[in-house]
């Protein structure tokens, strides 16, 4: 019994962390592609979206960053973006 619990416990974390993972990547892939529209149509969005995931998984301040600028960014036309959520991206995108 100690075994199946300890085993559902794990496969809990593991669950979690991979969901984390795939909202990171998906907030700095949204993120760079935004940048890259609005701001720079030569902007290497690969890159970005590595450099950003990299960034997320190694510091949790990094990661809240991540999700505040993308969540910043949601909804917002190109011009809106720029002035409302340069704060919230900045050290993300240029």
């Amino acid at each position: 019994m100690k075994t199946l619990i300890l085993m559902l416990s794990v496969l809990g974390l593991s669950t979690a962390a991979g969901c984390t993972a795939v909202d990171r990547a998906t907030d700095c892939q949204q993120i760079c592609e935004r940048y890259r529209d609005c701001i720079d149509s030569a902007y290497n969005v690969s890159t970005c979206a590595t450099r950003c995931r990299d960034n997320a998984a190694n510091s949790e301040s990094s990661d809240q960053r991540v999700d505040q600028c993308e969540n910043c960014l949601d909804d917002r036309s190109c011009t809106s973006s720029v002035w409302s959520c340069s704060s919230e991206c900045a050290g993300i995108v240029p």
